[in-house]
């Protein structure tokens, strides 16, 4: 109960900060930075608090089945982006970031914990948790440079329109947002490379019948990203070429990830 509580209430958090960010972006208000960011942090807590018989129980372990990845991813970005907001401009970000983790704990808040999947966790070596959880945080980053692509894709789409007024006139320039994004996938790709070879090491046959489609679409996802670096920093790469590598390489990372999850766990339950 008192979990159930500290999530509707991290989620009231969560839902606010976005709204609060979205009506400061609007114009509508001045900037709410650190009111957001206060908003962000009590949300942070309170998810944490909310883990507690959504993500872990004594009795069932650690529920990595796809509302419980759901919540974690969810939380991890959020943590990322507005430690991140400290220092740089990404405070936008929370009207994406933010909304995703907060329907990411709602799930886990309302939908049943069987245990199976965390007895079977628990079960696992130290190399095979740290291959998990470098996957989770990498797909998180990566998950945050999507968003980012998508506000650089509605930017970019503006201006080649000429226009240039209200919500455009309040992200940072297109040169920084490029940057930004650029940044977000250096750190996903470090992240995913590391992961993949910690999977190839520590994991007997990453191409077994239930691994397969994971191995294959991480391997191809990760391609799309390194070629998409390459051709930044030698062809000079921008723009809606870079968004549509961004967003290629993203569908395929979410189709590794929760693709048999979703079909599995949720549509055949």
């Amino acid at each position: 109960m008192t979990a159930t509580i500290f999530g509707i209430i991290a989620i009231a958090f969560y839902l606010s900060g976005a709204i609060l960010q979205y009506f400061s972006l609007k114009g509508r208000y001045k900037s709410n930075r650190n009111k957001v960011l206060l908003l962000g942090a009590a949300a942070l807590i309170c998810h944490i608090f909310s883990f507690n018989g959504t993500l872990y129980s004594n009795e069932a372990g650690l529920n990595l089945g796809f509302y419980g990845i759901a919540s974690l991813i969810g939380w991890i970005m959020a943590v990322l982006v507005t430690l991140s907001g400290i220092r740089k401009p990404l405070q936008n970000l929370f009207i994406g970031v933010y909304p995703i983790a907060a329907m990411g704990l709602a799930a886990t808040q309302f939908m049943a914990f069987t245990g199976e999947t965390g007895k079977a966790f628990q079960q696992l070596s130290p190399h095979l948790t740290s291959h998990i959880l470098l996957s989770i945080f990498a797909y998180s980053v990566l998950t945050i440079a999507a968003i980012q692509a998508s506000l650089l894709a509605l930017q970019d789409h503006h201006l080649r329109n000429h226009k240039t007024n209200g919500l455009i006139m309040r992200l940072p320039a297109l040169q920084v947002m490029e940057q930004l994004l650029f940044e977000l996938i250096w750190i996903g790709v470090v992240l995913l490379s590391i992961a993949i070879l910690t999977g190839i090491f520590f994991i007997d046959d990453m191409f077994a019948q239930h691994l397969v489609h994971k191995t294959i679409l991480s391997i191809i996802a990760w391609c799309l990203f390194t070629t998409l670096l390459v051709g930044r920093y030698i062809l000079g790469w921008r723009g809606t070429t870079a968004i549509r590598w961004t967003g290629g390489g993203y569908v395929l990372l979410m189709l590794a990830f929760f693709g048999s999850k979703l079909v599995l766990e949720v549509i055949l339950g």
